[in-house]
């Protein structure tokens, strides 16, 4: 009988074994419903396998493929039952609490993944982006500037602390660092428009319009550089400019009825 429970048993693992292997087989061919399904029957056989951490981590990412932002979470949940300081599943486990909109569960996940590893970027990146949010500036400055320590051309950390500078009134700071962003990647677009958004704050239209007519010679079909230069042609009361950059605009995509007050104001 010892011979039989242990053929037995080790029939048991193989098909355990087999079904990993062939979920994750349907993984990679993207059939991700026999996929999920082999998932669940693996963990149904062996609940107490020391594997199903991974299992369980596997599930909610053919999951999340699916578009079961859900299941996901609890399937991620289920595996950090296992592993709680699985830095990997907390990541995942976070960016699908941001899709949600579950800001402050995604913001412990993402506290958790620097607990454990400090220099991580991406929960840093993220941290910052929640505590903007939060009009928490000192803290997102911190970690974006953690970023900075460890890849000082990061260009979402560098952007984050314009918008920082930006929020904070220190227009003179954000602009100058916003000129290095564009000296550094001058072919841009969305730098030079965002460059523009900064000099009209800073009550700078020509400045601006230097910027938004750069980025118009590197993309011809930017629909939102002429809705833009549309507003601060207004703004500078040139009616026929406005209107002829608003007229882009549309020939472009925009919809008609989204700039029809503008328009009007061009008569």
């Amino acid at each position: 009988p010892i011979m039989f429970l242990l053929a037995a048993g080790s029939m048991q693992a193989q098909t355990y074994n087999e079904l990993v292997e062939k979920a994750m087989d349907y993984t990679l061919k993207d059939s991700l419903v026999q996929a999920e399904q082999l998932f669940r029957q693996a963990l149904k056989m062996e609940p107490g396998n020391a594997r199903n951490a991974l299992l369980f981590s596997n599930l909610g990412t053919v999951q999340k493929r699916m578009g079961k932002t859900d299941e996901a979470i609890e399937s991620y949940t289920m595996a950090l039952n296992i592993t709680p300081y699985s830095t990997a599943m907390l990541l995942n486990r976070a960016s699908l609490y941001l899709d949600k909109g579950l800001t402050d569960k995604a913001y412990l996940d993402y506290c958790n993944v620097i607990d454990l590893l400090p220099e991580n970027q991406e929960a840093r990146m993220f941290r910052a982006y929640i505590y903007m949010q939060r009009r928490q500036y000192t803290e997102a400055r911190i970690d974006y500037n953690a970023v900075l320590a460890k890849d000082v051309r990061n260009l979402t950390a560098r952007l984050g602390l314009v918008m920082l500078d930006q929020k904070e009134g220190k227009l003179t700071q954000a602009l100058s660092s916003m000129n290095r962003l564009v000296d550094d990647y001058p072919k841009d677009v969305s730098l030079l428009k965002m460059r523009a958004n900064l000099e009209v704050e800073m009550n700078q239209p020509q400045a601006a319009l230097l910027d938004l007519e750069e980025a118009l010679k590197l993309d011809a079909n930017d629909r939102e550089a002429y809705v833009q230069m549309g507003d601060l042609y207004l703004q500078l009361r040139k009616k026929k400019d406005a209107r002829e950059a608003y007229e882009k605009a549309v020939s472009l995509g925009v919809s008609r009825g989204e700039l029809e007050e503008r328009l009007k104001e061009c008569r």
